[in-house]
């Protein structure tokens, strides 16, 4: 009992010795905790993680490309027009009167009938004492004619001087005048066809007064129909003869005619702004004046053009135009001259090569030398 309470008060004077020294001697423990800091400092520091790295980089810009290849490039124009004739004729005359029965059973024509070169087509009244002035003329002429026989004979013979014969000559010729001229007014009540032809519009009937001048029958010769349609002022210097043409016809759905440009007018219609073209169909066609006509007309074709999408391409404001190309996972600035344009496509002169990869998409904001990460349909190529 004695030694357990030996040992117990010996274990309470170790600890009062303790915090003595601690009292009187702080930097003991002080030296104790600098080396523990020391040693801790001198550990090495582990590197962080890769993946932490790869959170903070930027991510590279995506675009879209295309690859440049030539191909076919045309300017078509779509126009309407008509069916018309060429050759027409509307026919008048210097007499008047009313329109009769002529002496040739049923003379007056109707519109859509065929016509012959002479064919009285209609007839005045009044014109009897037309015809009978042409009668006289024609009796006055015979009687000329034979003193004009009889008289050369008695100058051949000396029985009379020449100067007879001269005075002769003259009253002959002067009565083939009057002949020709009575001719010419007794005709003018008869309406004759000029040429082969269709009647197309006729503007009299029997018993109408006609006055002088007045439009009585129109004809026109159906071999001169052509396709007739204007063009505008913007493209009117494109066309020109011998051009192939397009063209469909209503009175024929569902065919397309093959055609030639056969005549282009020289100057434009003031009031419209256009020039009229006349076209031939390069077959036998059906056609009759007025149908309805569509023209499909190249003005420009080019087999192996190198284009490119309009929207893709940047202006600048000098006035160059530049787009962007893929090279070595690089976008490229290229400065290119560009042609026409059709259809949102831009013809390229210069600046583009087949094979180039074009960028369509994503070159807004792109720098020249940017990298950039390529992609297709807004998904990234996967490689092959």
């Amino acid at each position: 009992m004695k030694k357990n309470k030996l040992i117990l008060a010996l274990g309470l004077l170790v600890l009062i010795g303790l915090g003595v020294t601690q009292l009187y001697f702080p930097g003991s423990a002080l030296v104790a905790s600098t080396e523990t800091t020391a040693a801790a400092e001198t550990k090495p520091i582990a590197p962080e993680p890769p993946a932490a790295a790869d959170k903070t980089a930027k991510p590279l810009p995506q675009v879209s490309v295309e690859t440049v290849t030539p191909g076919v490039f045309s300017k078509t124009i779509s126009l309407s027009g008509a069916v018309g004739p060429t050759k027409t004729a509307r026919l008048a005359s210097p007499g008047e009167g009313p329109v009769e029965s002529c002496i040739v059973q049923n003379c007056l024509v109707r519109e859509g009938d065929q016509v012959e070169k002479e064919q009285v087509l209609l007839q005045i009244s009044r014109d009897k004492a037309a015809w009978a002035q042409l009668t006289a003329a024609e009796q006055l002429l015979n009687e000329q004619a034979s003193d004009l026989d009889r008289i050369t004979r008695l100058v051949e013979g000396g029985a009379i001087p020449g100067a007879q014969l001269d005075a002769a000559k003259s009253k002959y010729e002067n009565a083939k005048a009057q002949v020709a001229k009575a001719m010419e007014s007794a005709q003018d009540y008869r309406i004759t066809a000029p040429w082969n032809g269709i009647v197309s519009r006729v503007f009299v009937t029997e018993g109408d007064y006609v006055a002088p001048r007045t439009p009585l029958i129109e004809i026109f010769d159906p071999a001169s129909l052509v396709v007739q349609f204007s063009v505008p002022e913007t493209v009117s210097t494109q066309m020109h003869k011998n051009m192939g043409v397009q063209i469909q016809l209503d009175a024929h759905p569902g065919k397309m005619f093959q055609g030639t440009v056969s005549r282009v007018y020289p100057g434009l219609d003031e009031r419209t702004r256009t020039r009229t073209v006349e076209a031939v169909l390069a077959e036998p066609v059906d056609l009759l004046p007025g149908m309805f006509a569509r023209i499909q007309a190249t003005l420009i074709h080019i087999p192996d053009a190198v284009t490119v999408p309009a929207f893709c391409l940047i202006q600048d404001p000098a006035g160059g135009v530049w787009a962007f190309v893929v090279e070595d996972g690089k976008a490229i600035r290229r400065s290119l001259t560009t042609g026409l344009e059709v259809d949102g496509r831009v013809q390229i002169l210069s600046g583009l090569a087949p094979g180039d990869q074009l960028i369509i998409a994503g070159q807004e904001k792109l720098k020249d030398q940017s990298l950039v990460k390529v992609t297709s349909n807004g998904k990234t190529d996967l490689p092959s």
